[in-house]
C-alpha cells in the first residue's frame, strides 16, 4: 500500500502533467469552436444577399496592430533589469533570498518603463508634428 507522501507526490506529478495537455486541448477546441462559427456567420451573410467576397471581409479579424515600439519598451526594461541588479550588486545590498534584492530589480525596471514611455511619447508627438499638414 502507498503511502500519504507517495500518493501527494503521485497526485502532483500526475496533475502538473495534465495541466499543459488540458491547455492545449482548450486551445485546440476554441480554434476550432471560432472557425465553425466564422462559417456559419459567413454562409448567413451570403444567404442574406452578400456576395462571398464582401461576407469574407466582414468577417476576418483584423491583424492586430503592430506596435513599433515594442523593442525599445523591451529594451528598456532589461537595461533597467541589469541596472537594478549592478546597483544591487554594488552596493551589497543583500542576497538574492532577501525581499530587497527583488525590489532593487523591480525598481530597476520601472525606470526602464518609464525612460521607454517618456522615450516613446516623444517620438511619437515627432511623428505628428510632421504628419500634420502646416
Amino acid at each position: 500500500m502507498l503511502h500519504q507522501i507517495e500518493l501527494e507526490g503521485l497526485a502532483a506529478i500526475v496533475l502538473s502533467l495534465s495541466i499543459p495537455i488540458v491547455a492545449i486541448v482548450m486551445v485546440f477546441t476554441n480554434e476550432i469552436k471560432k472557425k465553425q462559427r466564422d462559417t456559419e456567420l459567413r454562409l448567413a451573410l451570403i444567404q442574406a444577399g452578400t456576395d462571398a467576397d464582401t461576407a469574407k471581409i466582414l468577417i476576418e479579424e483584423q491583424q492586430k496592430k503592430h506596435n513599433k515600439y515594442s523593442s525599445l519598451r523591451w529594451g528598456c526594461v532589461l537595461i533597467g533589469l541589469g541596472l537594478g541588479a549592478l546597483c544591487d550588486y554594488a552596493l551589497g545590498v543583500s542576497p538574492k533570498h532577501n525581499i530587497y534584492f527583488w525590489l532593487i530589480i523591480a525598481a530597476g525596471m520601472g525606470i526602464g518603463l518609464l525612460t521607454s514611455f517618456v522615450i516613446e511619447y516623444k517620438l511619437m508627438k515627432k511623428e505628428s508634428q510632421e504628419n500634420t499638414p502646416q
